[in-house]
């Protein structure tokens, strides 16, 4: 034992202890002294901690909550949109329905127009020159074929169904297209009709008459004025029935005046209308018909429909037929031979009244022909030249 380790034991100082135990004991002081400051941590902070953790998961229910229900909204809109694009489809199906059935309530009153536009005892036909004056009665269409709109169970959830604004849409386009061409044909009709009216009024002209004389004395009529609806095919409609009424009016008139040629085939004047010299007196005179060279026996046709109001011997005219055709219309054939029909007898355009001969003031066989007006006599010609114009339907 040397001098200093006894010195220390002497003074009664230990040994330092082992570094082991620093180690360790400073070790267990670092663990406590984490715990503590943890647990104070936890003890100060616990709260704040606690609440910070219950408002995330609360924002992150409400996120939850608020996107579920922009989903369910979204959802409530479609189904609404849905039940309003059906609704539509509905509303516009039904209107095409309603429109489909006015369209072929249309085509009734358009056929119907094809009989309307004729008359019992058609007028002359057209002849191929000059212009052609009859044979223009409208036509009009056949009936103009409409889509198919099948309201049957499944045929209205096939419409509604896929693709039904498409289809809707070609459903509309078709009938706006059928509805067109019937208001395109209606007035068409109407200008035909105007255009024949024009054509008959200026033939009945040329003979010197008016087609109001023709016209039937005004019914009692009247009522309050209720003006037309503004629909456009309701007033071509309108228009087209009063200028078929008008044109058909035309060809009755037409119908009733002496246009046929009283003898067949072609005519041979040999004395025209007017002042001449008298074959016997050799002086002027008035000629109130016209002559035409027949032979004796010829057949005498009656120029239009009438009755007949004289049959007779009458001084100069010889044998002599008188028919009458209303408003005031008379024409006459003379000289003849013999005659065919009695006072009283109604006769159409082309009956036989008599037989051509020279009876009476007559210098050799011959027809003498007058047409006269409210007494009148009027040059035949007149006639007989708008008639050339015609062919008629035997």
């Amino acid at each position: 034992m040397t001098s200093t380790a006894w010195a220390r034991r002497s003074a009664g100082l230990s040994s330092p202890p082992p570094r082991r135990l620093i180690v360790a004991l400073s070790l267990g002081l670092a663990v406590s002294t984490l715990w503590a400051a943890g647990a104070s941590y936890y003890l100060v902070f616990h709260d704040e901690v606690l609440a910070r953790f219950v408002s995330r998961q609360s924002a992150m229910q409400f996120t939850y909550e608020e996107r579920l229900g922009t989903l369910q909204r979204a959802l409530d809109r479609s189904a609404a949109e849905s039940v309003a694009a059906r609704g539509s489809v509905e509303n516009r199906l039904a209107t095409l329905i309603e429109r489909q059935a006015l369209i072929e309530k249309r085509q009734g009153l358009l056929s119907g127009f094809a009989g309307a536009a004729s008359i019992d005892n058609p007028p002359p036909a057209p002849a191929p020159a000059p212009a052609p004056v009859a044979d223009t009665a409208p036509r009009v269409r056949k009936p103009f074929p409409t889509p198919g709109l099948r309201m049957g169970g499944e045929d209205r959830v096939e419409i509604i169904g896929h693709d039904s604004a498409a289809r809707l849409s070609r459903l509309e386009d078709a009938l706006q297209r059928v509805a067109e061409a019937q208001s395109r044909t209606v007035a068409g009709m109407a200008r035909q009709a105007a255009r024949s009216a024009e054509r008959f009024r200026d033939l009945i002209a040329r003979t010197g008459l008016s087609p109001a004389r023709f016209d039937a004395p005004p019914a009692g009529v009247g009522g309050p004025l209720v003006p037309l609806g503004t629909d456009t095919f309701e007033s071509a409609l309108a228009d087209a029935r009063r200028q078929i009424d008008e044109e058909t009016h035309l060809r009755r008139v037409a119908a009733a005046l002496p246009f046929r040629q009283p003898l067949p085939g072609e005519l041979t004047f040999t004395s025209s209308f007017g002042a001449r010299l008298d074959p016997f007196t050799r002086g002027y005179a008035l000629h109130t018909g016209v002559d035409m060279r027949i032979e004796t026996g010829t057949p005498v046709q009656a120029t239009a429909a009438g009755r007949v109001t004289a049959s007779e011997y009458a001084g100069g005219y010889g044998n002599m037929v008188e028919v009458d055709h209303g408003r005031g219309l008379v024409t006459r054939y003379a000289h003849l031979s013999g005659t065919a029909v009695s006072v009283g007898q109604r006769v159409e355009a082309g009956t036989v009244v008599g037989f051509a001969g020279s009876t009476g003031r007559s210098t050799g066989s011959h027809l003498h022909y007058e047409t006269r007006i409210d007494g009148e006599p009027v040059d035949p010609q007149r006639f007989l030249r708008a008639g050339a114009q015609l062919v008629f339907a035997d």
